[in-house]
């Protein structure tokens, strides 16, 4: 049967971003689905802020499902579909997490702990394993699931945000039980929806035990996050190559089609130079956008979500994570104010295609070998071969 190219966004909010669900603004919703719509949207990937959703490992928080089915409801009155992102957990350079899934006292790691809206220093249960969390989370699956259960603007379930930031299983198996878990508490209550995991690019350069073999075992499609602008042995901070060559290695591995549910270009905003920096002019980040698509779509993915819809209000530039990471705050196709940069033309351009069969691949089962033995010098190795280009070092956000 022939599938649609599915084109989209990311969304948080521009006014609230990550406190979206306890600052909850239906008109404001309403007015962002409405641009995205109009501007030839179809697919809409959202976060479900773990600790405003589940206060307690108990329950469940019946007001943000009640905005849950909300959004629903305006997706559907818009002609859009949603992807609900469990368990966030991971985003922008900061791990939210409710306090009552945090361990013991622990030295700052590679991302802040955010929990009660107040940076921490604890450690994470890693909830692959505990039996609070792992019990926690089913529980919050299936009720979410419950809430959404048969609506037509549910296109399925992402069963996190690039979780191996947060926490990696101990082992494959336990990142498969865990998936299997979370997997089955939704199908008790809706059968029919589909099922993806958020997996990003270190999930390929590091062997975090839950990557594409392990999320195909359970997940109906598979997901990957990937950008230049993060990635030192690509060609170019523009590379559309990337992504594409991403989108065939996550295939190669799982054996299912890939969703691209993250690729994108933070912008200068205006703001005069200073120095060297890796951030486009929005010109710049709207021939990206549109080569990005070209290539997703050549490279038989599903289709592709840019990261994000908005940039976001100076008013919560003060509030983590995005105070220690400006180029966070420029990600949109629109700005703050509402106004589209000129990558929202990527959006309409690709929108109405129909999904393309992927090209065939030469990767071998030696190379697959490789692989798993030494995933991040394979991984540059082929896309070496990929591109015909040797990548260039260059420094990273």
């Amino acid at each position: 049967m022939t599938q649609r190219f599915e084109v989209g966004v990311n969304y948080w909010p521009a006014s609230s971003a990550m406190r979206w669900w306890r600052r909850f603004d239906a008109s404001e919703v309403k007015r962002d689905f409405a641009r995205i719509r109009e501007a030839g949207g179809d697919l809409v990937r959202l976060f479900l802020l773990w600790e405003d959703f589940q206060p307690r490992p108990t329950s469940v928080s019946d007001r943000s499902l009640a905005h849950l089915v909300t959004v629903a409801e305006m997706a559907r009155r818009h002609a859009l579909r949603i992807m609900p992102t469990l368990f966030v957990g991971h985003m922008s350079g900061a791990n939210f997490v409710p306090e009552w899934a945090l361990g013991s006292a622990a030295p700052p790691g590679r991302f802040r702990v955010i929990a009660n809206d107040r940076v921490v220093e604890r450690a994470m249960r890693n909830w692959y394993v505990d039996p609070l969390v792992f019990e926690a989370q089913a529980l919050l699956a299936r009720e979410c699931a419950a809430a959404l259960a048969g609506h037509p603007a549910l296109w399925g379930w992402d069963l996190g945000n690039e979780n191996s930031n947060c926490c990696a299983p101990p082992t494959s198996d336990d990142g498969v039980r865990w998936l299997d878990r979370m997997a089955s508490a939704i199908r008790s209550v809706d059968a029919a929806c589909g099922i993806t995991l958020g997996l990003h690019m270190e999930d390929l350069e590091d062997d975090r035990r839950i990557g594409p073999a392990e999320a195909a075992s359970v997940c109906d499609v598979l997901c990957m996050h990937g950008y230049p602008i993060y990635t030192a042995w690509c060609r170019s901070p523009t590379d559309p190559e990337l992504v594409a060559f991403l989108t065939e290695v996550t295939r190669w591995l799982g054996g299912k089609d890939v969703l691209f549910a993250e690729f994108g270009a933070a912008t200068r905003n205006g703001d005069p130079e200073r120095g060297p920096s890796p951030l486009l002019g929005e010109d710049e980040a709207a021939r990206y956008t549109e080569r990005a698509f070209a290539r997703l779509h050549a490279a038989g993915a599903l289709g592709g979500l840019v990261w994000c819809y908005s940039d976001y209000d100076r008013a919560i530039w003060s509030e983590p994570p995005l105070d220690r990471a400006p180029h966070e705050r420029h990600f949109g196709l629109w700005r703050a104010d509402g106004t589209p940069k000129p990558a929202v033309a990527a959006l309409t351009e690709w929108s109405g295609r129909l999904h393309v069969a992927p090209p065939p691949l030469n990767w071998t089962e030696d190379d697959r070998k490789n692989f798993y033995t030494s995933p991040r010098d394979t991984l540059v190795r082929l896309y070496r071969a990929y591109t015909g280009t040797l990548p260039m070092a260059r420094p990273l956000l």
